[in-house]
């Protein structure tokens, strides 16, 4: 049976890793050159400013450098097939569409530091973000996160969680040492981040010291690479898990979970920072009047039932912790 832990807001303040991996994965080229400003940004890269202090990208004081495409590119986190998500995004994306007035295209990337990258490079307008990259993309790629999805009474939130196959004699966080285990991505907080801080924290188990790392690349990989026994263990959003099961992608006696997390955040959606404020409006009128009744976005996220206002200071601030903790800085090269 899984089990539950304390809340990570307090524990996390314990973890200590070293992000050798994760910033690896920053040191890449950006395609859109940054200026450096003479401004306040906090962590924010160079090429915004913070002035009012609520942690993301002010709107650009220069009118040239704000944006009014003719057409919005949409992306949603690569969780698993963007294909699959292609086609549960696409009512939405019409009513995007006939609210904005602008034709909306659907983005299909294939990695988290895709996707940001695309926004920073100005190629993507208004994007789902996974809840673990939500940091980086705030201050690497002037991502303004604004809504979340969460069900008809307002909660909202997943949990990680640690399977292995089903006859695995992995029983326990702590029978994991002396094996592989699967990660998502190095900026994912349930496929990476916070598994990673949890079993270092709580099972005293260090990555390469203690179990050998692998990263799978999405969330659905590290799924049915643990049923088809290609991977010993995998930490997972079971988020992820419980729709993949929903379609019927897998047999669910084929895994069991030996490990679930409090309850975090899940992927925040937000808009490119140089965006024109009306177009802006258009966009959080259409996440919060989106009629989710008999949509595809219903069928498929089926514990939802609205987007709701987030404030990105406030709501995730509790993987910023877990960020710290790791040793994770916002380096944007």
């Amino acid at each position: 049976m899984a089990r539950t832990r304390s809340p990570i807001a307090a524990a996390a303040l314990r973890y200590g890793m070293i992000c050798s991996m994760i910033c690896g994965v920053w040191g890449l080229a950006w395609s859109g050159p940054a200026v450096a400003q003479d401004c306040p940004r906090g962590d924010l890269d160079k090429a915004y400013c913070d002035a009012n202090g609520d942690l993301v990208a002010d709107l650009p004081t220069d009118p040239k450098k704000i944006v009014d495409p003719s057409a919005l590119i949409f992306s949603y986190t690569p969780v698993e097939d963007p294909a699959v998500y292609q086609k549960v995004w696409d009512g939405f994306l019409k009513h995007l569409e006939k609210t904005t007035g602008k034709r909306v295209v659907f983005f299909p990337v294939q990695s988290n530091a895709a996707q940001y990258e695309a926004m920073r490079s100005g190629r993507l307008h208004v994007a789902g973000v996974n809840a673990g990259g939500n940091a980086i993309a705030v201050n690497c790629a002037g991502l303004v996160p604004f809504a979340m999805m969460a069900s008809k009474d307002g909660s909202f939130g997943y949990e990680m969680e640690i399977v292995v196959p089903a006859d695995s004699p992995i029983k326990t966080p702590a029978d994991l040492k002396g094996h592989k285990v699967a990660f998502t991505d190095p900026t994912s907080n349930s496929g990476f981040k916070a598994p990673s801080a949890i079993l270092k924290a709580d099972f005293k188990l260090e990555a390469k010291r203690d179990y050998e790392p692998v990263f799978s690349g999405k969330h659905d990989n590290s799924i049915l690479g643990v049923v088809n026994k290609d991977y010993e263990a995998a930490a997972v959003a079971n988020s992820v898990l419980n729709r993949m099961i929903d379609r019927k992608v897998f047999e669910p006696a084929k895994i069991r979970s030996i490990y679930k997390s409090q309850t975090f955040p899940t992927t925040g959606y937000g808009y490119a920072h140089n965006l024109d404020p009306k177009l802006t409006a258009k966009i959080k009128e259409a996440f919060f009047t989106f009629p989710w009744d008999g949509s595809a976005l219903a069928a498929e996220f089926k514990k939802e039932g609205k987007f709701i206002p987030i404030e990105y200071k406030k709501d995730w601030e509790v993987l910023r912790k877990i960020d710290e903790a790791n040793g994770i800085k916002y380096t944007c090269k």
